[in-house]
C-alpha cells in the first residue's frame, strides 16, 4: 500500500511563496493520480490540486488556480506543491493523497491513503 509523508509546511507572510513536498512509498499504476487537499479549522477539508503521475497532467481548484503549482519528480518519487502568492486564507493543513484505482478525483472520498499533514499559516 501507499505511504506518504508531507513536509515543508511553516510560517509565511502574505505574498510569499512555500514549497511542500509529499514522498510517496509503494505506489503502484493504480495509485497514478494523487493529489493535495487542506484543512482549516471549523471546515470541511477541501481540494486544492491533483496530478496523474504517469501523464503529468495538473488539475486546480478554481481557489488556488494560477498561484499554486503541482509537479512530481519520479526519480524522488515525491509530489511538490508549489505556492506562491500566498493569502491568509489559505492557512490550514495541508495533506498529500493518493487513490486505489486508477482515475482523477477531486474528492476527499475517492481518495484512500493519507498523509499526516503538514501545517501552513500565512500572516498578514
Amino acid at each position: 500500500q501507499v505511504q506518504l509523508i508531507e513536509s515543508g509546511g511553516g510560517l509565511v507572510q502574505a505574498g510569499g511563496s512555500l514549497r511542500l513536498s509529499c514522498a510517496a512509498s509503494g505506489r503502484t499504476a493504480r495509485n497514478d493520480f494523487m493529489g493535495w487537499f487542506r484543512q482549516a479549522p471549523g471546515k470541511e477539508r477541501e481540494f486544492v490540486a491533483a496530478l496523474s503521475w504517469s501523464r503529468g497532467s495538473t488539475y486546480y481548484a478554481d481557489s488556488v488556480k494560477g498561484r499554486f503549482t503541482t509537479s512530481r519528480d519520479n526519480a524522488k518519487n515525491t509530489m511538490y506543491l508549489q505556492m506562491n502568492s500566498l493569502k491568509p486564507e489559505d492557512t490550514a493543513v495541508y495533506f498529500c493523497a493518493a487513490r486505489a484505482t486508477y482515475g482523477p478525483s477531486r474528492y476527499v472520498r475517492e481518495y484512500d491513503y493519507w498523509g499526516q499533514g503538514t501545517q501552513v499559516t500565512v500572516s498578514s
